[in-house]
């Protein structure tokens, strides 16, 4: 099978999701903190409920698949197809009401990211992507639900780009001091977004987004939707994201490597 026979059972995935999740958001969910003494990392009973429906239907359907998921761990990661789930990436939004959050829900084939979905339940969007192609589905300005082709745009010179990041708070010195560098050559930088923020670069909103110390499940999902639109996602040395650490995605290869190179001082 391709990645993309799989693509209507990732759309069951997005809607146990959705359903699961959406009697949580803005109400008075508590937060419990994961961080064991460091910055507040918070999870919500929403955070497991979601990632425990995922789960319980790809075991159901495809029980010889492997799973990455950031509540419950991993299982089966010698398999050929793994998935890699994030119920809530954006848990600080989704506590504070605000719909910059995501459910991501990736495909790994023999260990590379092959599809991935970010679903926005709240915005009734969706954004997919198989590397080739990606594509987002949304409400229109009629409301009604209507689907076009993703694209990153171009932008070749540091100085014209706009660069989105979760939070600078969350990196370490050496790694800040490296994105400062970078900050201070682009037009304009936004902070805040989480997973969305590489959703509006595939969509050619913004030219490019880093963040620090992420993990599998927060980018193996969103490499294929950004590459699928044109861009390119890689590590701050140019390799490979899909494992997670330090990630800069740009939509204008141009650019990537101009970055790079200010990354390596």
């Amino acid at each position: 099978m391709t990645a993309v026979d799989f693509a209507a059972f990732v759309d069951e995935l997005a809607e146990v999701a959705a359903r699961t999740l959406m009697p949580f958001f803005r109400t008075s969910l508590g937060a419990e903190d994961k961080s064991r003494g460091g910055a507040f990392d918070p999870v919500t009973e929403a955070d497991r409920a979601a990632e425990s429906a995922m789960r319980n239907l790809i075991n159901q359907t495809f029980p010889h698949h492997g799973v990455v998921g950031e509540e419950f761990g991993n299982e089966r990661l010698d398999a050929e197809y793994v998935w890699v789930l994030d119920p809530i990436d954006g848990t600080k939004s989704f506590i504070c009401g605000l719909p910059t959050w995501g459910t991501l829900i990736g495909l790994l084939h023999n260990g590379n990211p092959t599809y991935g979905m970010l679903v926005q339940p709240f915005t009734r969007e969706c954004f997919s992507g198989d590397g080739q192609m990606a594509r987002w589905r949304g409400p229109g300005r009629d409301h009604a639900q209507t689907e076009r082709k993703l694209k990153t745009r171009a932008c070749e010179k540091l100085a014209e780009a706009t660069l989105m990041t979760t939070s600078p708070l969350l990196y370490p010195p050496a790694e800040l001091e490296a994105f400062k560098r970078v900050e201070g050559a682009v037009r304009l930088s936004r902070y805040g977004y989480d997973c969305y923020a590489f959703a509006m670069l595939a969509a050619g909103h913004v030219d490019c987004v880093m963040e620090a110390g992420v993990q599998t499940y927060d980018i193996a999902p969103l490499i294929p939707i950004v590459e699928g639109a044109g861009g390119i996602v890689t590590d701050w040395t140019g390799g490979s994201a899909a494992r997670g650490g330090n990630i800069l995605a740009a939509g204008d290869p141009h650019l990537h490597a101009q970055i790079v190179k200010l990354l390596a001082g």
